[in-house]
């Protein structure tokens, strides 16, 4: 499991930081841990997890739905 910041994400997978912090309070984006005061993601849940957001968002379904579909919360 290659883990990756929080800032390396942003970068990485070209979305704001603000998302990135929206999804993560939301649950759909899980922390797999912290190194000092950053946060830490799996690279590739983050990945699966980003690709299945957008796809399900192109689809019509708000965010609220996406959770559940997602997460089961």
């Amino acid at each position: 499991m290659k883990k990756i910041s929080a800032q390396d994400i942003v970068k990485k997978f070209g979305i704001k930081y603000h998302t990135l912090n929206y999804y993560t309070t939301m649950g759909l984006l899980p922390l797999s841990g912290k190194s000092g005061n950053r946060r830490m993601y799996d690279e590739n849940e983050i990945r699966t997890r980003l690709d299945d957001i957008m796809r399900l968002s192109q689809e019509g379904y708000p965010l609220n739905l996406i959770r559940k579909k997602l997460v089961g919360i």
